[in-house]
């Protein structure tokens, strides 16, 4: 009976040590793995930084620009960078080992969800969906339409969810090619370009709401925004990590309707490696100065500390778990 007693007040002092309030002079000077200079990602390495420095006065978060996701997690995992900013789809591969990564690393944790709202965008000529009677995915293939859909660059997260959509809608590469189709790989900026002079029928690909790509294609062109079954959705779902988004209605001028898509979210995480404290402290900050990340620009309005708490893919740090809990955050 004594051992036991012993063993649980030992066990109790472990847990009160491991994490423990930052001192008033700690500073801290991080490396935070993002993407291309000048997106969004590098707005919110800024945000990042702005709230650390509110909390720890002194400290620097350095943005390292890097291929995105996929290239943060073997940077994490290297200890080249102790933060890094990974789509939900990333993560679920990593955890299971799948391409482009082909490693199962199951030593990532997360910290906070950023964001969830940068969903897929099934979007058609007004021209092409009038000529076949495209309002859904299902319309491809069911009309065996002859398109020229473009996806995202290969390695990219947001073309591997828009080809594992299509296909579960019917609609692969064999079978587009067999209809006189094509599938087209290419970068985000370049997709605008090409609906734009007409040298493809359909962009899929992963952008905020009225993205001002979006809306300059909107503006200039018509165009319809298809959408998703709900048995494409949840198939890409399980396999993918992606969430449910529905586009409201009247977000872009030929769509008087909602429309139902998924989205890809991105989350900051960290090494397990990283102490019970850091994680503990750096989530402190960014739940404390939330408005720090969520001012950066309008399409991260929307942040907010419940959905920092949100995200399943991967575990939460201990130490971010152990804040989150203080707060009521996760029960």
């Amino acid at each position: 009976m004594i051992k036991r007693l012993a063993a649980a007040l030992g066990a109790a002092v472990l847990a009160l040590t491991l994490v423990q309030p930052a001192q008033a002079d700690t500073k801290y000077n991080l490396v935070l793995g993002g993407a291309s200079p000048g997106g969004l990602w590098s707005l919110l390495g800024a945000g990042i930084d702005k709230a650390m420095k509110a909390a720890y006065p002194g400290s620097t978060v350095t943005y390292q620009t890097s291929g995105g996701g996929f290239a943060n997690i073997k940077l994490l995992s290297d200890k080249t960078v102790q933060m890094g900013i990974v789509h939900d789809a990333e993560l679920k591969i990593a955890n299971e080992g799948g391409p482009p990564l082909n490693a199962v690393n199951k030593d990532l944790r997360a910290i906070a969800y950023l964001y969830r709202w940068a969903p897929m965008h099934l979007i058609a000529t007004k021209e092409a969906a009038d000529k076949y009677g495209l309002k859904t995915l299902a319309d491809i293939a069911a009309k065996k339409a002859p398109l020229r859909i473009a996806v995202n660059r290969r390695g990219n997260v947001a073309a591997d969810v828009a080809v594992a959509a299509l296909a579960a809608g019917g609609v692969t590469e064999a079978a587009l090619k067999g209809w006189g189709g094509s599938l087209v790989y290419a970068a985000s900026k370049e997709q605008s370009e090409l609906i734009l002079n007409r040298r493809v029928d359909v962009l899929f690909n992963s952008l905020f709401v009225r993205h001002r790509s979006l809306r300059k294609i909107d503006e200039s062109i018509d165009v319809v925004i298809l959408g998703l079954s709900g048995g494409v959705i949840d198939k890409v779902n399980a396999s993918s990590g992606t969430t449910p988004f529905t586009i409201k209605g009247g977000s872009y001028k030929n769509q008087p309707g909602d429309v139902t898509t998924m989205t890809l979210g991105a989350e900051l995480v960290v090494d397990a490696s990283m102490s019970a404290a850091d994680a503990y402290n750096i989530t402190k900050a960014l739940v404390d100065n939330v408005d720090k990340i969520s001012g950066i620009h309008k399409a991260m309005n929307a942040l907010d500390t419940k959905l920092m708490a949100g995200q399943k893919v991967v575990p939460y740090h201990p130490g971010a778990e152990k804040y989150y809990r203080e707060v009521g955050l996760i029960k």
